[in-house]
């Protein structure tokens, strides 16, 4: 409640709405959220998506709030990744989906309070309609930037600026970054909403103030990035048994690649196969070395590949590496291998939880520690093996590293029939158009595309075909303002609405009248 004229009571424009209404609104919030990304990728939705969540959780006590945004999160994230149980079964797809729901639900809570707390200190309707969303929609950016760091690094997927990849939007993403425009889409929801609760406002102003803060959004023009000649990239999906579970004989990825690289291309300076495509270490094997060098001598350019390497002391690396006439040049171990399926953090004890599942991940690879910028052909091309691609820091690393092409090196054999690929592939192309870089995004089996800087798709082979597109990639060293402030951003927003909500939280308790 809050005091109107001559001290009279009103209810607050934020008042919670009954379960009746709020439960439906929440799971509806988090299916239509769930609809925005691949497939069917229908971006508009979550903005719809975005108010049902925010409506559900307004004005909440915080019990309430929690329960209200996990069930919305559960109904997101069960559809949304689904593919997590394509070979392991339904256990890790239910756990990954009810543990990150739980993140929904901190979400939910912080937000609840926010509409409770801030607007009681912030009575003015200017306050209400413009001050309150920055605060709601900077708590739902560091809930994102929280449930993609932590724990074991986080997922940094389902965040509501990569749901934007095709939307009018996403050209904003060259100036705060992924987290940043998640920020910018719930803001512009969070003051619609507002507009549409506080009282006092007419309905042509409401209509009015809508549209132009839309439509100063969409002003802002395209980073204009910078292209500095081509290089011509022959892009190879071997479509070979790379799943974990394929059990191929060793060598049939390998053979599958070498027989689907052209090589009778022209004028080709640079040969890239996917995430694994090598098998194992060529420097170790020597089939393998001399399958590399035959590529090589025919084409007439390096290859870079992935394989499994080993240190002397027994390590294990998901590597990339560049190979030439000369055999291996230089390379890069994977930063972020997979939690619970390249390696098994606390292995002991989630053994005790699931044995039998636990089990069948019988390799743990170690975080690398080289720069993520190779040398190749010429050019500084920033490297990206699979997972690696969600993670904020190191696209900031690759643009920083000076790389003028991003190859994003994947293996999606493990997801096939689902839409993780797409997914996937949709990250890309946000990093393409955040760090003002081409990238050649290569699969084992698709989804295998070209994207250009401003995250158009200017090649593509069929998925799940074993084919090779040879592709002129512009080259770009420009600096977007995401490369150089996201990360403060993301802190400056998740740390800034967290600060807020606790400054306006109610710590004091009224004195009693006498």
């Amino acid at each position: 409640m809050s005091e109107g004229l001559g001290g009279v009571s009103r209810p607050s424009p934020f008042a919670a709405l009954p379960v009746r209404i709020a439960l439906p609104l929440a799971v509806i919030g988090g299916l239509l959220f769930a609809l925005s990304f691949p497939s069917p990728g229908w971006w508009f939705l979550a903005y719809p998506a975005v108010a049902c969540l925010l409506l559900s959780a307004m004005g909440q006590g915080w019990r309430r709030a929690a329960w209200l945004g996990y069930l919305g999160g559960v109904a997101f994230w069960i559809p949304a990744i689904s593919w997590a149980g394509r070979y392991l079964g339904p256990v890790p797809w239910l756990a990954l989906a009810l543990f990150e729901a739980a993140m929904f639900a901190l979400g939910s809570v912080a937000i609840a309070l926010a509409y409770r707390w801030v607007a009681r200190v912030v009575p003015s309707t200017a306050g209400r309609v413009w001050g309150l969303p920055a605060v709601v929609a900077a708590l739902w950016t560091g809930r994102e930037w929280f449930s993609g760091s932590w724990p074991y690094g986080g997922f940094a997927w389902g965040r509501v600026g990569l749901s934007q990849s095709e939307s009018p939007f996403a050209h904003l993403v060259a100036y705060v970054g992924v987290l940043g425009l998640s920020f910018v889409v719930v803001y512009c929801v969070a003051v619609v909403v507002s507009l549409g609760l506080v009282g006092g406002i007419q309905l042509r102003m409401r209509v009015a103030v809508a549209g132009l803060l839309v439509a100063a959004v969409l002003a802002v023009p395209a980073w204009p990035t910078a292209t500095d000649g081509t290089i011509r990239i022959e892009s190879v999906q071997g479509n070979g048994p790379a799943g974990y579970f394929d059990r191929a004989a060793p060598g049939q990825v390998l053979e599958s690649q070498v027989a689907a690289t052209d090589v009778s291309a022209k004028g080709v300076d640079l040969v890239v196969w996917p995430e694994a495509s090598a098998e194992f270490d060529p420097r170790q094997q020597p089939v393998i070395a001399s399958a590399l060098h035959s590529v090589v001598q025919s084409v007439g350019a390096p290859v870079v590949a992935g394989a499994i390497t080993q240190t002397p002391s027994g390590v294990l690396h998901n590597t990339s590496f560049v190979w030439t006439a000369d055999g291996w040049q230089s390379s890069y171990d994977k930063k972020r291998p997979v939690p619970f399926g390249e390696y098994v953090p606390d292995r002991w004890f989630f053994s005790k939880l699931a044995p039998s599942l636990i089990g069948l991940l019988q390799r743990d690879y170690t975080p690398g520690t080289k720069p993520n910028v190779l040398d190749v052909a010429g050019i500084k091309a920033g490297i990206a093996i699979c997972f690696d691609i969600v993670d904020d820091g190191l696209t900031r690393d690759m643009a920083r590293g000076g790389a003028q092409v991003i190859l994003a090196q994947t293996n999606n054999a493990d997801f096939s029939g689902t839409d993780e690929n797409l997914q996937q592939l949709e990250i890309a192309r946000m990093r393409a158009i955040e760090t003002g870089r081409s990238l050649v995004n290569i699969s084992t089996v698709g989804a295998s595309q070209v994207i250009d800087p401003s995250g158009r798709t200017i090649d593509r082979v069929p998925e799940y075909t074993a084919t090779s597109m040879v592709t002129d990639v512009p080259l770009s060293t420009s600096t977007t303002p995401a490369t150089v402030v996201s990360g403060l951003v993301a802190l400056v927003l998740s740390l800034g609405g967290l600060l807020v909500l606790i400054a306006c939280a109610p710590f004091h308790t009224p004195r009693r009248r006498r």
